[in-house]
């Protein structure tokens, strides 16, 4: 029987509080958290917001628990954005939307920081055993792709260092039940012919760094098929794919074509539309694509947000969350 897991890919929006609060932070260099240049009151202010998140999640009945990325300005770039061997460009817009980030640009041979495995342990403390833990970093292809490089030479090289940095970040996180590895950049700027098989390769290198289920979340949209095809060569536990953005008939396509995972997530609800999709309608997308592909069961399907989370107001995303969570009752 398939077991039903709710959770998120995080980067959860920061409370109102916090916006006010932090709002004059906007240009804190990279590396202050760690160096202890961010002083007490900021690190308090992020306490509360990672204290707020993880009661979140638990009030809203997911099953895994993410520290919710609230120190992520950057989003995804963000593990390259606080690395010593990186200095942070100018202002890039965040794919196609909105929203933006400080372009990492990789000036020095990239090394570990500790930074993510920090945030997750205080996580887990302060989740003190409630629910089991979800790590959250960016696929290697994609924070290569979000990267400029200024030390490797060429795209194959610095892919897989990309892939070594995050894996030395992955070892140093503490016990998790789950690792999602945020893959957009799959589907927006898809890799081309030889370096296809290179982020297959890369995810595989960060995927070998840790015991826990490892999830590889593409969103905005169907993968093209040849990229697909090498994503299936990849050795992890589960596909995300995204039944919101898009043509879902394309993404079922690919599965029909070329197989998938033992387990899969599937993107149910719209992380960047305000409208609140009910428990039902969630299950329903879920029973939707399992009639469609021919797998007679998943060990496990997640049920998460098709994107991150932070583009939505503060009361969105939690209702949002506890629809996913209402759906695996549904299901049962």
């Amino acid at each position: 029987m398939t077991q039903r897991v709710a959770t998120t890919p995080g980067l959860f929006p920061l409370p109102d509080w916090a916006k006010e609060r932090l709002s004059d932070l906007k240009g804190h260099q990279k590396g202050d958290l760690l160096s202890g240049d961010e002083g007490e009151d900021v690190v308090a202010a992020y306490d509360e917001v990672r204290a707020e998140f993880v009661a979140d999640q638990l009030d809203a009945g997911l099953d895994r628990v993410v520290e919710g990325q609230g120190r992520w300005d950057d989003m995804i770039a963000h593990p390259l954005t606080v690395s010593d061997a990186v200095e942070t460009g100018g202002i890039v817009r965040y794919y196609d939307n909105n929203n933006f980030y400080r372009d990492p640009r990789v000036t020095e041979e990239l090394s570990f920081s500790g930074d993510v495995a920090g945030e997750l342990e205080a996580a887990a403390d302060v989740l003190g055993g409630e629910a089991p833990l979800q790590a959250t970093l960016p696929g290697p292809y994609s924070l290569a792709d979000l990267a400029t490089d200024e030390q490797y030479g060429d795209a194959e090289t610095f892919l897989a260092a990309v892939a070594e940095f995050l894996a030395g970040e992955v070892e140093a996180l503490p016990d998790h039940e789950t690792l999602f590895l945020l893959e957009p950049s799959l589907v927006e700027n898809p890799p081309e012919d030889g370096l296809d098989a290179a982020a297959s390769e890369a995810i595989d290198a960060v995927a070998a760094a840790t015991d826990a289920e490892v999830v590889v979340h593409t969103y905005w949209g169907a993968l093209d098929e040849k990229t697909y095809a090498h994503l299936m060569d990849a050795d992890v536990d589960a596909l995300g794919l995204d039944l919101v953005a898009g043509d879902r008939e394309d993404t079922v396509y690919n599965v029909q074509e070329y197989g998938t995972t033992e387990s899969v997530a599937l993107g149910l609800v719209d992380g960047q539309n305000t409208l609140v999709e009910d428990p039902e309608t969630v299950a329903e997308r879920v029973e939707w694509f399992e009639s469609q592909v021919p797998v007679s069961g998943f060990e496990t399907t997640y049920l998460t947000s098709n994107t991150e989370l932070f583009y939505l107001p503060e009361n969105k995303y939690k209702a949002k969350i506890e629809a996913l969570a209402a759906a695996t009752e549904v299901l049962e």
